[in-house]
């Protein structure tokens, strides 16, 4: 018996060179995360479960009122810790309606995103594997969504169906789905040429395998890294809406509507627009720095620098 062989008997596998050199690779891109990605990384999750938690952390519900002890400072500024961030000009805690509006704002662009991903991705692909008239049609939708400002298609549509919730949502959802959409349809065409999908077709595989196996893990790179980058705009765009007053309504909190309140009080009592305000600076810096991390670390180009 070999030894190769000696060692399976005995339970021990001998190491694979190529199989170790693979694992070791496919991690490397963890173990060099720089430092201020990782406090990114660290700030996202901790918005995420805070988000997740509100109804435990918060200290009283958001929408209670006590007009008695409206506009408290924050803690350090002259106020107590019954309200650490202070309350608002209904006398509302600050930190509660904060953790909940996390849920909203992050919520909100979050479910967007999906949409949108699914959307444009979808209408890529049907554009870049069926050329002609359906990817000419599809292309004229994406080039009248470009051409629109988006703000004004929001408006009309909340003005249509009313600003609740789900239609915010599917609002959120049509924002970038045409930047989705092309790029794919970029890649799907730029792929199907490629030496290893035209041997795939002339070996007979079906359509529904070659985008599955060799289509798809082309697009899945650069679509992450496209989402990030519009999924600070998502975020920044429902605190638009609910600054303006046509977003969330009350009495549900979120960042954009809480900086709409505390507006008229910078002067009196600035923790009200300024405690939402850095929470959603910072949500989009670490999205941003994130996506320009991932676009480093997926692109190939890159990496091979």
């Amino acid at each position: 018996m070999s030894r190769a062989g000696s060692l399976a008997a005995d339970g021990f596998a001998p190491t694979d060179p190529v199989r170790q050199a693979r694992k070791t690779q496919r991690f490397r891109w963890l173990r060099t995360m720089p430092f201020i990605i990782r406090i990114c990384a660290l700030i996202l999750l901790g918005f995420v479960l805070v988000a997740l938690a509100a109804p435990v952390l918060a200290p009283v519900d958001p929408a209670d009122q006590d007009l008695l002890g409206r506009l408290q400072p924050p803690v350090g500024f002259g106020g107590s810790w019954d309200h650490p961030l202070g309350t608002d000009q209904l006398g509302r805690d600050v930190l509660s309606r904060t953790l909940y509006g996390a849920r909203v704002s992050l919520g909100v662009g979050l479910a967007g995103l999906v949409i949108g991903v699914t959307l444009g991705v979808l209408c890529g692909l049907i554009a870049g594997v069926r050329p002609g008239l359906v990817d000419d049609g599809l292309m004229f939708l994406v080039d009248v969504q470009l051409a629109l400002p988006f703000i004004v298609i929001a408006l009309i549509a909340i003005a249509l169906f009313g600003s609740t919730l789900t239609v915010l949502i599917i609002v959120m959802g049509f924002a970038g789905w045409e930047s989705y959409a092309r790029l794919t349809r970029g890649m799907v065409l730029g792929t199907r040429k490629s030496q290893y999908v035209l041997a795939a077709e002339a070996l007979g595989a079906s359509s529904t395998r070659i985008i599955s196996r060799h289509i798809m893990p082309n697009v899945i790179a650069p679509v992450i890294v496209l989402a990030t980058f519009l999924l600070t705009g998502l975020i920044l765009l429902e605190s638009t809406l609910s600054f303006l007053g046509i977003g969330v309504q009350p009495p549900t909190p979120s960042w954009g509507s809480m900086i709409g309140e505390g507006r008229d009080y910078l002067n009196t009592a600035w923790w009200m627009a300024v405690i939402p305000g850095v929470a959603i600076m910072l949500a989009t810096m670490s999205i941003s720095l994130l996506g320009d991390w991932l676009r480093d670390v997926l692109d190939p180009t890159v990496r091979s620098r």
